[in-house]
């Protein structure tokens, strides 16, 4: 189970920019690294709009969000387009960097799939916050009071 404190395991992943991106690509900032089930469902696009109305907010204070789902580049895009996210999305179809994050796992009625989770890396690589089982209206508030308090 990841930990704070520990290393932020590696991944090279998929971008909706059509890149490849490695942990080390975010190396100088704090990344915000969000895992969400999927693309366009009410929770997911909830969490999204709310990251996106904040990130200025959030890159004053040097982070960067990022998230995470196992949907694949197109389903990305269209996400994207229709919100105008200003941020990062990754597409992990084989679940290896979601797994690598305890980011899998029992979603009770919904099945077995990726779980609502934040993970906060630091500049150096190491794990600074872990966030469970978030609820998404609420999150990037607990998000931003964390980073402010660093």
């Amino acid at each position: 189970m990841i930990k704070e404190g520990s290393n932020a395991p590696d991944f090279e992943l998929e971008g909706s920019d059509g890149k490849m991106h490695r942990l080390k690509d975010f190396s100088g900032k704090c990344l915000v690294l969000y895992f969400y089930p999927r693309d366009n469902t009410p929770g997911c696009t909830i969490e999204a709009k709310k990251f996106n109305e904040r990130i200025g907010e959030i890159r004053k204070m040097g982070a960067e969000v990022v998230g995470v789902s196992n949907d694949d580049l197109k389903s990305h895009g269209k996400f994207k387009d229709k919100l105008n996210l200003g941020f990062l999305l990754l597409s992990d179809v084989s679940n290896s960097t979601i797994k690598a994050y305890d980011s899998y796992g029992n979603r009770g009625i919904f099945g077995i799939g990726t779980l609502r989770n934040t993970v906060i890396i630091r500049p150096d690589g190491k794990i600074s916050k872990v966030f469970f089982k978030v609820n998404p209206a609420t999150h990037v508030d607990e998000v931003i009071s964390f980073l402010r308090s660093k």
